[in-house]
């Protein structure tokens, strides 16, 4: 008699997304219980004038595709995480990358709000749960979370967090921030 073979875990699939060099990467590395399959390559001449840098003059490589990594939750559900690309000239690739997707993340940096306009735009107008993730590179703020929302012009359901995407443990709480999330607007009456 053949043993029976246990059903293979469900899958939940979470987009990241933001601008050029605000830490996509970075946040899958540090939360993915696997290294990170990343799709970089090194900034070439090629991309001055095409990659403003404002910001992040000292970043030398970009994703050129996604950025994947895995989180396994119990034997019964596998996350897997899918960073997207942040050049505009690779935003074709969302699209694809979205489906299926159960929520996103949008990292935001402070010093350049405006790149995370079009991720917001993004999830907004395909009605995907999000969470905004402040990234505060090396302690780096200098806004108030109310000035931060304003900017980011965020409905006052959506969550957002400031942190360092460095940190495992911030990188936990918004990945359990999108969760409770998903449940809150799951038990919202209809209409």
């Amino acid at each position: 008699m053949a043993t029976p073979h246990p059903a293979a875990p469900a899958a939940v699939k979470i987009l990241i997304a933001g601008g050029f060099g605000v830490g996509k990467t970075t946040l899958v590395a540090s939360v993915s219980e696997v290294a990170p399959l990343r799709t970089e390559e090194y900034l070439t001449k090629a991309s001055v004038g095409v990659d403003d840098l404002a910001g992040v003059d000292q970043k030398d490589t970009t994703t050129v595709a996604l950025d994947f990594g895995r989180i396994t939750v119990s034997p019964e559900l596998v996350v897997y995480l899918f960073g997207t690309p942040g050049q505009e000239r690779f935003w074709f690739m969302w699209n694809d990358l979205v489906n299926g997707a159960l929520g996103g993340i949008v990292i935001a940096d402070t010093r350049r709000l405006d790149t995370s306009f079009a991720s917001i735009d993004f999830f907004e107008s395909r009605g995907i749960p999000f969470v905004v993730a402040i990234n505060c590179f090396h302690g780096h703020n200098t806004r108030t979370p109310e000035e931060i929302r304003a900017a980011l012009d965020l409905d006052p359901q959506v969550p957002m967090l400031i942190g360092d995407v460095r940190d495992r443990a911030f990188g936990r709480d918004l990945l359990l921030a999108l969760v409770d999330h998903l449940m809150d607007l799951a038990a919202a009456p209809v209409g």
